[in-house]
C-alpha cells in the first residue's frame, strides 16, 4: 500500500500529532483496560501471553522454553561468586555483561507470569518474584545506581538494552513491585533518565545521531512504558511524539533534524546515517513498531490506527523484495553478515510482525498480509519455528493463519520484478527460479559496516559485490556466515580488487577501534570519526544508481576508495591510522529476464597493484557432486578447474540441483577454481565460535596484470542454464556489446527489442540510434508501434536529462507527468525532469 508524502507529512503536522495522539483525557480513568493500567496489562500479555493463547497446544513449546530458560538462570544465581549477580557473568567492567545480567532477571520474571499453559511452579510463585526484585535492588546499588561509574562500554547499553530489560521486569512484576518496593520504579526511572545522555535533560533528543531511527523507536517504547509504570501519561504522549518522526518518509531535500535514518519512498532503509540495514536495524524497527502498537491497543492514549497502512507499506516494498524463499538477503544486512545465525532466522522476526500487524489491518489489506504469511512459510527452505517468536500470543495467530484453508499463498510483489533501491545504493532482480542481489556505494550510502569485532574483512562489500541466489536451494548452503568465512574477501562475486593482503581493525591496533582521543577528531569508540573513517566509511564517487523498466533494470557505478583514504591525502588523520586504496573503474549490470549482463571499463589501480575481477564465488559442500564444463573460444571443450579464453562455463552442483551460466561476451583469459577451503568462522566475527569451517570454493575470475592496460570485460550471469542454452549465445546475439569504455556502458538485447546504457560522462553520447546527455542510465524497448523509455539521475545531482531518437518522429501516449517530447527534422527531442527525484526513473511511451 503507497502512503502519500502528503499523508506523512501531515501525520507530523501538529494536527496529523492530534490525530495520533490522544488528549488527556484519560487521566485518573477507572476502566482497567485504559490508560497507564492497559498499557501494562497490554505488555505483560504481549511477553508472557494470555490464558487463552497459552492454552494453545502450539504454545506449549514456547512456554517450555521460557520456564527452562528462567530455571537455568535460577541456577546461575544460586552459584554466583563475588562480584557476580549470575555465575559467569562478572560485573564492574563489562557492560555487556551488566546488561545480561539484566536480561537473565526479565527471563525469570517472565517465567512467574505465563498464565494458561502446563503447570509450573514458577508461574505466580511471588518468592522467585521478589527474588528478582531484590537483583534488582542490589544491582542498582552496585553497579547501575552511580552514573559517575556507569556509562562505560557501548552506549546502546545505557541508553537502550538496560532501559529494556528493566522496564519490561518491572511490568511483569508491577503488583509486586508496588506492594514490596514501592519506591524501585522512581528510582529506576530517575537512573534511566540520567542516561539518557545523549538526549536533553533526560528525554528525546530528534537533533541527536543517536536518537534516529530503530534507535529512536526503541528508546520511544521505552519510555511509554515508563510512564505506564509512574502512572504519567504525559511521557507516554511525548513518547508516541516523537516515536511518530519514525514513520515519515524521508525526503533527502528536507531532512527533519538532519536525520537521514529510516525509510524512503523507494522501499529503502538506512540506519547510521548511511547503511543499508533493512536486514538488521530496519527489521528491529518493525518489530518495535508493532509492539508499540499491541501495547498501545486499546489504552485511549493513542490512536494508532493511522499508522497501520504505513507499517505494511514498510512491508511490501522495503522488505518483501528482499527476502527469497525465506531468506534475507546479505545486501541489507551490514555487519550482521558475519553472524552465525541465519537469513531464515532474520525473516522469523519479520514474519511475527507481519502476523500481528494482521490483526491491526482491515479487508484486502490483512487478506494480503496473511497470504503473504502463508507464502513465505510455503516457499521457505527452511522450516519457521515459531517458537522463536517473541509473544505465545503471536504463535496462536501464526497457526491460525497457516491453518486457515481460506488463506492462499501469494507473495506481495510479481514474480518478475526488479526493485531499485537507489536511495541505498542496492538492487534486487528476481524472475522464477533465481533472485539477483547487487551492493552499490558511494558518497551517500557506506561501502561496507565494521564493527564491535563484526565483519573482519569488510572491504569490497559495496563495490558491486553480488548474490545470486537460486530456487530451491537450503541458503545456509550457499551464503551466510560459511560463504564470508571461506571466500575470500577480495574475490566476492562480483568484485574488481586490487591484489594485496590487509588487515583487520583489530589486527591493526589491538582493539575493536582505534582509540585515539586525543586527536583533534577525537577517536573513541562511538565518535563521528570512528563512524567516517572505521566502521561504516562512504565511497568518494558521486556517480551510482540506474534505470528501471518494467521488470528490467539498469544499475552503473564509478569504483572509488572510502572517505577514510581520500582524508588521509589531505593530512587530517593521524600518521598511524592505516588507510586502503582501492581500484577505480567504470561498472554497469543489465537485468533482463534470463541474464545478468555485466561491464567492467577503465580499470586503473593507482598503486600499480595487480587487479582481479571476480566473475562470480560460489561454495559447496565438500561431498557435493560438483561439475564445471563449457566451450573455449576457439571451439574446443572446456572441462573442470584451469585458465583459458572462454566463450562459455556451466557451474553445476548435481547434488542440490542448481546451476549457473557464465557467458563471456568479450575475449578474457579466465581463471577457473574449485578449492577446498578451511577456516574458522572467527576469522568474519570475534565472537563467532572457533568452529571449522570446510567448503569448496568455485570461483571464475580475470586478472589483470600490474602495469598492464586492462581492456574492458563483458559478461552475462545466466542462473539455472543448460548447456544446450549456453550454446545458443555466440558474438552474433542475442546479447551484443554496444559500447564499453569510461565513457559508455550498452547492451542491445535482440530477442527483447531493448537497449540500455550507462553514461558516466557529461555531454552527448551517441548508441545505436539515440543520443544521450550524461551523466545518466537508460532503458529504451520497442514494441511494435510503441516505445518505452526509462531515464534515471545516477548523481541524483541534476535538474533534467536530454535524450534524442534519431530519425524518427514520434508522439507521446503516456509517461511521467513534466517529461517533455518535441519532435524535429525527423527526431524526437525528449527532457526528463530529474531535479530532486533521488535516482528514481522516469518514463514515457512513444507511439510512431
Amino acid at each position: 500500500m503507497e502512503i502519500t508524502r502528503r499523508h506523512l507529512l501531515s501525520l507530523l503536522s501538529a494536527a496529523g500529532v492530534l490525530t495520533v495522539v490522544s488528549p488527556p483525557r484519560w487521566a485518573g480513568a477507572s476502566d482497567p483496560g485504559t490508560g497507564t493500567t492497559g498499557l501494562l496489562a497490554n505488555t505483560v500479555d504481549v511477553f508472557a501471553g494470555t490464558a487463552e493463547s497459552n492454552a494453545r497446544p502450539e504454545v506449549a513449546a514456547k512456554l517450555s522454553a521460557i520456564d527452562q530458560t528462567a530455571r537455568t538462570w535460577l541456577a546461575a544465581l544460586d552459584t554466583a561468586r563475588d562480584g557476580e549477580l549470575f555465575n559467569g557473568l562478572p560485573l564492574g567492567t563489562s557492560d555487556p555483561n551488566l546488561n545480561a545480567s539484566f536480561q537473565h532477571l526479565y527471563e525469570i520474571a517472565l517465567a512467574t507470569r505465563t498464565p494458561g499453559g502446563a503447570p509450573s511452579d514458577l508461574d505466580g510463585d511471588v518468592d522467585t518474584q521478589r527474588r528478582v526484585i531484590d537483583a534488582l535492588v542490589w544491582l542498582h546499588e552496585n553497579y547501575y545506581g552511580d552514573q559517575a561509574q556507569g556509562y562505560y562500554g557501548n552506549w546502546f547499553t545505557w541508553e537502550i538494552g538496560i532501559s529494556a530489560h528493566v522496564g519490561k521486569t518491572l511490568a511483569l512484576l508491577d503488583e509486586q513491585v508496588r506492594a514490596y518496593r514501592p519506591d524501585l520504579v522512581g528510582t529506576y526511572v530517575a537512573s534511566m533518565d540520567a542516561y539518557l545522555r545523549n538526549g536533553i535533560d533526560g528525554d528525546v533528543n530528534l537533533d541527536s545521531r543517536f536518537h534516529t531511527g530503530a534507535n529512536l523507536a526503541d528508546i520511544t517504547t521505552n519510555r511509554m512504558l515508563q510512564g505506564a509504570l509512574l502512572g504519567d501519561e504525559a511521557r507516554i504522549r511525548k513518547a508516541v511524539e516523537d516515536q511518530l518522526t519514525v514513520f515519515a518518509t524521508i525526503d533527502p531535500y528536507a531532512l527533519r533534524h538532519g536525520n537521514t535514518d529510516g525509510y524512503y519512498a523507494d522501499g529503502s532503509f538506512i540506519q547510521h546515517h548511511s547503511v543499508a540495514y533493512t536486514g538488521s536495524y530496519g527489521k528491529a524497527l518493525l518489530t518495535r513498531v508493532v509492539q508499540t502498537l499491541k501495547i498501545l491497543d486499546g489504552t485511549g492514549l493513542a490512536n494508532t490506527e493511522a499508522l497501520v497502512p504505513v507499517v505494511q507499506g514498510w512491508v511490501t516494498n522495503g522488505f518483501a523484495p528482499l527476502i527469497f524463499e525465506g531468506w534475507m538477503m546479505e545486501i541489507v544486512k551490514g555487519r550482521a553478515v558475519s553472524r552465525t545465525t541465519s537469513g531464515y532466522t532474520d525473516v522469523a522476526a519479520v514474519v511475527e510482525a507481519v502476523v500481528d500487524l494482521t490483526g491491526y489491518a482491515t479487508g484486502a489489506d490483512a487478506a494480503a498480509l496473511k497470504s503473504y504469511v502463508a507464502f513465505i512459510r510455503s516457499t521457505s527452505r527452511a522450516a519457521l519455528n515459531p517458537t522463536t517468536f517473541v509473544s505465545p500470543v503471536t504463535i496462536a495467530r501464526y497457526t491460525d493463519i497457516v491453518d486457515d484453508d481460506t488463506v492462499q499463498p501469494a507473495d506481495l510483489g510479481p514474480a518478475h520484478r526488479r526493485v531499485a533501491f537507489n536511495a541505498m545504493d542496492k538492487n534486487v532482480h528476481r524472475r522464477p527460479g533465481f533472485a539477483f542481489a547487487l551492493s552499490r556505494s558511494s558518497d551517500r550510502i557506506s561501502k561496507y559496516e565494521y564493527m564491535s569485532g563484526e565483519n573482519l574483512m569488510p572491504w569490497f562489500q559495496g563495490d558491486g559485490a553480488h548474490y545470486l541466489y537460486l530456487s530451491g536451494q537450503d541458503q545456509t548452503e550457499a551464503y551466510g556466515v560459511d560463504y564470508f568465512t571461506t571466500v575470500s574477501p577480495y574475490a566476492l562475486a562480483g568484485v574488481t580488487a586490487p591484489v594485496e593482503h590487509r588487515q583487520t581493525i583489530p589486527q591493526l591496533y589491538g582493539t575493536p577501534f582505534y582509540d585515539n582521543p586525543g586527536h583533534p577528531l577525537e577517536f573513541t569508540a562511538s565518535s563521528e570519526s570512528q563512524n567516517t573513517y572505521v566502521y561504516f566509511p562512504r565511497g568518494t564517487n558521486g556517480h551510482s544508481g540506474g534505470a528501471a523498466l518494467g521488470a528490467y533494470g539498469a544499475a552503473g557505478m564509478v569504483l572509488s576508495s572510502d572517505a577514510a583514504y581520500a582524508a588521509k591525502q589531505t593530512g587530517i588523520l593521524p600518521d598511524d591510522f592505516v588507510v586502503y586504496q582501492n581500484v577505480t573503474a567504470m561498472r554497469s549490470w543489465f537485468m533482463l529476464d534470463d541474464e545478468i549482463v555485466v561491464l567492467v571499463a577503465g580499470i586503473d589501480d593507482g598503486a600499480g597493484r595487480a587487479v582481479t575481477t571476480s566473475v562470480d564465488a560460489r561454495i559447496s559442500a565438500p561431498s557435493d557432486d560438483v561439475s564445471i564444463s563449457g566451450s573455449a573460444r576457439d571451439g574446443s571443450a572446456w572441462s573442470g578447474p584451469g585458465t583459458g579464453d572462454p566463450l562459455w562455463l556451466r557451474y553445476a552442483n548435481e547434488s542440490k540441483g542448481t546451476a549457473v551460466g557464465y557467458v563471456f561476451l568479450t575475449s578474457q583469459q579466465a581463471r577457473v577454481a574449485l578449492d577446498p577451503v578451511t577456516r574458522s568462522r572467527r576469522v568474519v566475527r570475534t565472537a563467532n565460535p572457533d568452529t571449522a569451517v570446510t567448503k569448496n570454493v568455485f570461483d571464475v575470475s580475470v586478472s589483470h596484470a600490474a602495469g598492464a592496460e586492462p581492456g574492458p570485460l563483458a559478461y552475462a550471469l545466466v542462473p539455472n542454464a543448460t548447456e544446450a542454452q549456453l550454446r545458443g549465445y555466440s558474438p552474433a546475439g542475442p546479447i551484443i556489446v554496444l559500447a564499453n569504455d569510461t565513457r559508455v556502458q550498452a547492451v542491445l538485447h535482440a530477442g527483447l527489442g531493448l537497449v540500455a546504457a550507462n553514461v558516466f560522462h557529461a555531454g552527448w553520447h551517441e548508441s545505436v540510434g539515440m543520443r544521450i546527455e550524461g551523466p545518466a542510465s537508460v532503458i529504451v524497448q520497442n514494441r511494435p508501434r510503441l516505445t518505452t523509455i526509462a531515464v534515471s539521475d545516477p548523481t541524483m545531482g541534476r535538474d533534467t536529462v536530454s535524450a534524442t531518437l534519431l530519425g524518427r518522429s514520434l508522439t507521446k501516449v503516456a509517461g511521467d507527468r513534466g517529461v517533455r517530447v518535441n519532435r524535429s527534422d525527423g527526431n524526437t527531442h525528449l527532457e526528463f525532469p530529474t531535479r530532486q527525484a533521488y535516482g528514481r526513473s522516469l518514463t514515457v511511451t512513444l507511439r510512431g
